[in-house]
């Protein structure tokens, strides 16, 4: 029996996870891949479907047969024992201090695209977003589908509407061009467009949430993969079409810049309102998830009791102000340093990867038939993304090396005292 309000069903599913992949990753990745590969960034894209679908149908059947709001930590535990349950928890959580405030750059920048918004300014407006996703969160998990899945047709129609007015596909840009001499060109582009597909593994964490777990979470997951990869790829298509990338500005505003020259200045407001209420609803299948997996852990004694306390919704409210406050955190830590939002994007990809791995190992040994041997080529596939990426995995392996240490040396110390 689930221990959350059952309330989410195939269509808001679909709406939570499309909205939580195309979120920060549409109207910006598509120019940083072009930037990288090129034309060639095409076929980059259906490579990374490709790849995707084998992890995707994996965490389907785990999310089917094993449903629970400890998501990928939650699966790895049953797999691997209660510490890789704690590890691959804090390593997902690790995620707070490079991904989130990456997202919220990227949310800001939309707004910088009309206004000349102070470093100070753009802070605030990530703080306000904070509390935005905080006040929805108070409210029951089909509220946030809801107003996810308005905010996945707002998406789909902007790149719809930008294929229409551009009259695309062009001559001159073909769907899938020849990409002879240009193949080198793809692990760089790959390494920054997996960003785009971190997301199911929040998602895992709104499994007991479904009406019908077994049926509409796999279903809901796959239809989602597919929805996003469908638009990412035709919204690459777009920006290879009118150039609108080349260098961190354009990369940054490429969205608004297309919606300009094919609609004129005042399609500027679409472009920022469009793309911002697509970060939003990231950030918050993302936050929502986090909260889950503190609330989780807490309601099995893993954490304080206090932060297992639901609101008259149902929903973990106490569990979702802590992790709004350390995201507010991170963001002012991270305007200080001034960090860059390709830099924050690979540091985080490398936790994503390294979860996803994880993930993958656990259904080796979780699952059974045919469903076994797809999660061990899902898991080498992890295994070649985490090398393409190279020393930006550092900061997820070295992370985990060091919670695994300090991990053990408190179960030493407490076993001193125990002796005691």
């Amino acid at each position: 029996m689930s221990r959350l309000n059952q309330e989410i069903g195939l269509l808001q599913g679909i709406g939570l996870l499309s909205t939580s992949l195309l979120g920060t990753g549409i109207f910006v990745v598509p120019a940083l891949a072009a930037t990288a590969a090129g034309e060639a960034s095409l076929w980059a894209w259906m490579i990374l479907i490709a790849l995707v679908l084998p992890v995707a149908f994996t965490f389907a059947q785990l999310g089917r047969r094993f449903p629970h709001a400890g998501g990928a930590p939650h699966l790895i535990g049953r797999a691997f024992g209660p510490r890789m349950e704690r590890l691959s928890a804090l390593l997902f959580l690790a995620v707070l201090p490079v991904g989130l405030p990456a997202a919220l750059s990227i949310a800001s920048g939309f707004w910088q695209a009309l206004f000349d918004l102070t470093h100070n300014q753009a802070l605030i407006i990530q703080l306000a977003t904070l509390a935005a996703i905080l006040l929805l969160g108070q409210r029951p998990a089909k509220a946030s589908g809801l107003i996810q899945g308005a905010i996945a047709v707002a998406i789909i129609s902007t790149v719809a509407l930008i294929w229409w007015v551009g009259d695309l596909p062009t001559s001159s840009q073909p769907l899938l061009p020849p990409i002879s001499g240009s193949w080198h060109l793809l692990p760089a582009a790959l390494g920054v467009m997996f960003w785009c597909f971190v997301g199911i593994e929040a998602f895992t964490h709104m499994g007991e949430e479904f009406k019908n777990p077994a049926r509409d979470f796999p279903l809901a997951l796959l239809f989602g993969v597919l929805l996003a990869g469908l638009v990412y790829w035709a919204c690459s298509v777009a920006v290879l079409s009118f150039h609108a990338y080349g260098d961190v500005r354009t990369d940054a505003a490429s969205l608004p810049h297309l919606l300009d020259v094919l609609l004129g200045e005042k399609a500027r407001w679409l472009a920022a309102t469009v793309g911002y209420l697509a970060c939003f609803a990231s950030m918050n299948v993302y936050m929502q998830g986090f909260a889950r997996l503190i609330w989780s852990l807490a309601d099995e004694g893993k954490l304080p009791a206090r932060l297992a306390q639901r609101n008259q919704h149902g929903v973990p409210a106490r569990a979702l102000l802590l992790v709004v406050l350390a995201c507010a955190l991170c963001a002012v830590l991270a305007s200080v340093l001034e960090l860059t939002v390709d830099d924050l994007i690979r540091y985080a990809n490398g936790n994503f990867v390294l979860v996803y791995l994880l993930s993958m190992a656990a259904g080796w040994v979780l699952l059974r038939g045919v469903w076994r041997w797809l999660a061990a080529f899902s898991a080498l596939l992890c295994a070649l993304v985490l090398l393409m990426l190279g020393m930006d995995a550092g900061y997820a392996l070295g992370l985990l090396a060091v919670l695994a240490l300090l991990d053990r040396w408190r179960e030493q110390r407490n076993a001193r005292v125990l002796a005691v």
